[in-house]
């Protein structure tokens, strides 16, 4: 089986650096898969994406070095397996608040005896060779959302649930969560901030990595320093946003100092 280079990473100490796709587009999933990302992820729970749009995105991801991901809208057993038969090694799991909850996610990824996923990996089979069965169950990658009040209650029971591999923090539910705006990059000194280091240092004793969205390549640098192995910087569709207000705000700054220098 094709092995999985997010893993490989992470097993060697290293971050996985993760872009984030909200585009039903195989062209901007293509540019994105174009620009150094170890990782390209999905999002099917808040992005514009389906099983339909997806489906060529993957394929677009597949015709280079970067690894497939998603994040599926709920923790539903027959969306988690058909993307994992598409070919995903990585699935994001959102809003899982306790035990039950975690294990039937894992379950859900993986083969006979250790969970219940059924056998049809139509395209897992192109993707990650002939003998994809022998070694899917430890190849994906299974993360289960920290972000609700009752997760919070239950970290290290959900942390040590056999066969999760990390968490991943959503700033903006969990900020919810705890009675705070919504939002990313939570400064020092805020509620969200020290619940987001509670959870790392509880995914380290539970030795589970721990991944988390960004709004900032700055603050994402420094999740890593703080031991955060899977950072998540903005999506395509800000990407687009930011850089396209960056070139009209220039634009017009222009404008406006050439016009005065006529008056």
């Amino acid at each position: 089986m094709r092995k999985n280079k997010a893993k490989e990473i992470i097993s060697s100490g290293n971050a996985v650096i993760n872009g984030w796709l909200q585009i039903p587009s195989s062209v901007s999933a293509e540019t994105m898969s174009q620009q150094g990302w170890d990782t390209l992820t999905i999002d099917m729970q808040h992005g514009l994406i389906d099983y339909t749009n997806a489906l060529p995105i993957l394929q677009t991801i597949s015709s280079t070095n970067v690894v497939p991901f998603a994040r599926v809208n709920w923790n539903e057993p027959g969306q988690i397996m058909k993307i994992l038969d598409a070919g995903c090694y990585g699935v994001i799991c959102p809003m899982v608040s306790n035990r039950d909850e975690a294990e039937k996610f894992v379950q859900a990824c993986k083969y006979p005896p250790e969970g219940y996923r059924s056998f049809g990996p139509m395209r897992g089979l192109i993707y990650g060779g002939a003998d994809y069965a022998d070694h899917a169950n430890s190849e994906i990658l299974k993360m289960a959302m920290i972000e609700t009040k009752e997760a919070l209650e239950n970290l290290d029971k959900i942390m040590s649930t056999p066969g999760l591999d990390g968490i991943y923090i959503g700033p903006a539910d969990l900020s919810l969560a705890i009675g705070e705006k919504p939002g990313f990059d939570k400064g020092e000194g805020t509620k969200a901030y020290s619940t987001i280091m509670k959870i790392l240092e509880h995914a380290k004793k539970n030795n589970i990595f721990a991944g988390i969205h960004n709004g900032s390549a700055e603050y994402a640098k420094k999740m890593i320093e703080k031991g955060f192995q899977f950072v998540t910087v903005g999506s395509d569709s800000r990407f687009i946003s930011a850089g396209a207000k960056a070139t009209i705000d220039r634009l017009k700054d222009t404008v406006k100092s050439e016009i005065s220098k006529t008056y």
